[in-house]
């Protein structure tokens, strides 16, 4: 009986007119899965479709379902959805399961993808001559790659999970059909990483002309290699003796009971490998001028993410769901023109917000940072106007990058200068605004276009430079604390951000391991916020007891001014041990009875 797919293209591998010309290719109708590989057109269809597990992050208010968006940013410490049907909300109080929607969809979309991957990686070489030996062996290499991600996508999320190696199962395949316990953790991480080596030695340095924007490259598979490390090497994975009883039926420990600290000099090596090969030759820090001709780290963190395909980004995803997210950045605007008038409901916590550091580069906690927690501005500053609330004036640039607080001016100049309040009754409060507000009194800024919200042409940076400099600068200081890498790539990320380095006028260098280890931590933070990070560091970290657990903070969104700007908890949240892991779909675990539940489940 022949089987039959449904040939698709959701997520095309171009941009602009490109993306188009590579759309209107797809067929109308389904061809069996031999029909698909007799020839170029209809295997690169196939080839796409596999493509389209790559997660589009700007679609988290429907996580899971067809794009694998995540929850990673209201479901962190960094922010807040308002609207009561986005499902981070229903895990920031706990309320999921092994049955929930999401928990179901990853796993199952990303096993879907891999079989695709696998089944393609054996049926592309039973096209015909309209595709060059060299070309086959290019998209099994993407194939490759495109396996060993998403393994690494759900181990970030269940642990350790089934490695299926190289059976070809087809992509519609009953889920039945599948009866395999689950490998241990580092048999995961050997697999994914050797994978990615053997994908990166027939991988192209660049996409081979613009229409390949987006297609893996050695770049993007090396990346992969060393976040899988990392991930490895951190205290959730590595001597976690919480996870001490998960084991298979047949008592195989599943996660190492020992630390190993040669995990972090692997990850810290691989980082290095890819520095020196690509750095700052084929990737390097994105950095802009202003109209003088001066350096200016504002834009600079602000155009990284408005320059499609600009010198830092590793990997992106193109065809996103930007238009939706840029409705959630915009803020309600009541009575402006709907260019410029959105929902504000992606709302940054007040924890977010108080670890931005000062203009001086220091916390706002600390003595020397001139951090002033009251009262309001007498004079304007290059970031804010005179009258602004003091706590919101002379930080960092990124600081004004990323959150838009009362009294912002609004990105979008072209039908005039617009105002941003979020007080109660302002044009973007609660009151206002209805069922479109901020949670909070901010709203994420971050990878706000300048222009109308309503666009759907942009992509979504998914990897870049700075991670891998600051992965590199965590992996570092754990395998060889006090390296001078460490610190010189921790000094490139502030230096780029335009605030003091390390070690520089009063500055201290950050003693000892253990303060460097928090310095680091704090540049994440910063440098990496509202990108999907950091939900997954406070996990692999193990502190997201302490971060994603009770009271998390705003201000007093029900008031007017003055009583607008008192910092309330808005939302206690919870988070257990047991929430490290995912639960594995229970479907599974009850159709695989060789597939144990995590712990806690």
């Amino acid at each position: 009986m022949k089987k039959f797919i449904y040939i698709s293209l959701i997520a095309c591998l171009t941009v602009s007119s490109s993306c188009k010309k590579f759309l209107d290719q797809v067929p109308n109708d389904r061809l069996t899965l031999e029909e698909t590989f007799t020839n170029r057109a209809t295997a690169e269809k196939f080839l796409a479709n596999v493509y389209n597990n790559v997660p589009d992050e700007f679609g988290q208010r429907n996580p899971g379902g067809s794009k694998n968006a995540g929850l990673w940013t209201g479901g962190s410490d960094e922010a807040d959805f308002v609207w009561g049907f986005v499902q981070s909300n229903a895990m920031n109080i706990g309320s999921w399961d092994a049955n929930t929607g999401f928990v179901g969809d990853f796993w199952k979309n990303y096993y879907r993808g891999i079989r695709s991957a696998s089944f393609f990686m054996a049926n592309v070489d039973k096209v015909s001559n309209d595709m060059s030996p060299e070309l086959k062996v290019q998209y099994k290499a993407e194939a490759r790659a495109l396996r060993a991600m998403f393994y690494f996508y759900i181990m970030r999320l269940y642990g350790p999970v089934i490695l299926l190696g190289e059976t070809v199962t087809p992509p519609d395949a009953p889920a039945d059909q599948i009866q395999l316990p689950r490998n241990s953790f580092d048999e995961c991480v050997d697999y994914v990483t050797s994978e990615l080596d053997k994908a990166a030695l027939d991988l192209p340095v660049l996409p081979v002309n613009d229409d390949n924007y987006g297609r893996i490259t050695k770049g993007v598979a090396l990346a992969f290699k060393a976040q899988t490390q990392l991930l490895a090497a951190s205290p959730l994975y590595n001597g976690n003796t919480d996870l001490a009883n998960l084991k298979n039926k047949d008592g195989k420990q599943l996660v190492s009971q020992s630390v190993d600290l040669n995990k972090w000099k692997k990850a810290a090596d691989t980082y290095k490998a890819f520095i020196n090969q690509f750095a700052p030759g084929t990737y390097s820090l994105f950095k802009k001028n202003d109209a003088a001709g001066n350096y200016d780290p504002y834009l600079s963190c602000r155009d990284l993410f408005l320059n499609d395909w600009n010198s830092e980004v590793i990997f992106a995803r193109v065809q996103t769901s930007i238009r939706s997210r840029q409705y959630e950045l915009t803020p309600y605007h009541n009575g402006k023109n709907s260019d410029s008038k959105g929902s504000g409901g992606l709302a940054a916590t007040q924890n977010q917000v108080d670890a931005f550091f000062t203009a001086n580069g220091r916390s706002i906690n600390d003595a020397q940072s001139g951090y002033v927690n009251s009262g309001f501005a007498s004079t304007a500053t290059k970031y804010t106007k005179a009258g602004i609330y003091n706590p919101w004036v002379n930080r960092e640039p990124r600081f004004y990058v990323n959150i838009t607080f009362n009294g912002s001016t609004w990105l979008n100049t072209a039908n005039g200068e617009i105002i941003t309040e979020l007080y109660n009754t302002g044009n973007s409060g609660k009151a206002t605004g209805g069922g479109d507000y901020s949670t909070t009194g901010y709203i994420v800024r971050k990878a706000m276009g300048l222009g109308k919200w309503g666009v759907d042409n942009r992509t979504n940076i998914l990897y870049r430079l700075g991670n891998v400099y600051l992965d590199y600068a965590e992996a570092l200081n754990e395998a060889e604390p006090g390296n001078g890498d460490v610190l010189k790539y921790l000094n490139l990320i502030r230096e780029r951000a335009g605030i003091p380095q390390y070690g520089t006028g009063s500055l201290d260098f950050p003693a000892g391991q253990a303060e460097m280890r928090e310095a680091i931590r704090k540049e994440r933070r910063v440098e990496l916020a509202f990108e999907n990070v950091r939900y997954f560091d406070t996990r692999r970290w193990k502190i997201a007891e302490q971060t994603d657990n009770g009271p998390i903070y705003g201000l007093n969104i029900t008031s007017d001014l003055p009583a607008f700007l008192n910092v309330v908890p808005f939302e206690t949240r919870v988070f257990t041990k047991k929430h490290y892991l995912w639960p594995i779909p229970a479907n599974d675990v009850n159709v695989d009875k060789e597939l144990i539940q995590n712990p806690g489940w």
